[in-house]
């Protein structure tokens, strides 16, 4: 069984027992997430497609890690004018196990 859900702005396509990096939400690890924005339930040979949502269908997940991804770096440069700059940036995300499809 796969489900396809909505979670920051991003689809993501899961099954039970996967772990997925996602945009950063206020947990702390091992709580329990819902996610009830689901688009597809699917598996067993049946799919069903909401219209854009599914009405009833969550995906239950358990909070794992909350960190920062890799380093980003973003320099600017004029040429022959002395301008440079230099800034980097990472990425908060939280990583959670997929627990349970329901629906």
């Amino acid at each position: 069984m796969y489900a396809i859900f909505e979670a920051g702005g991003k689809q993501h396509r899961v099954s039970p027992g996967d772990k997925l990096r996602i945009e950063k939400i206020e947990n702390a690890i091992g709580h329990q997430v819902t996610f009830d924005r689901v688009l597809m339930v699917g598996g067993e040979g049946d799919a069903r497609v909401g219209q854009p949502l599914l009405a009833g269908a969550t995906v239950e997940a358990e909070v794992t890690r909350q960190a920062l991804g890799d380093k980003v770096i973003v320099f600017k440069r004029r040429r022959r004018k002395g301008f440079h700059k230099k800034r980097g940036h990472r990425q908060p995300y939280t990583e959670v196990k997929i627990t349970a499809i329901k629906g």
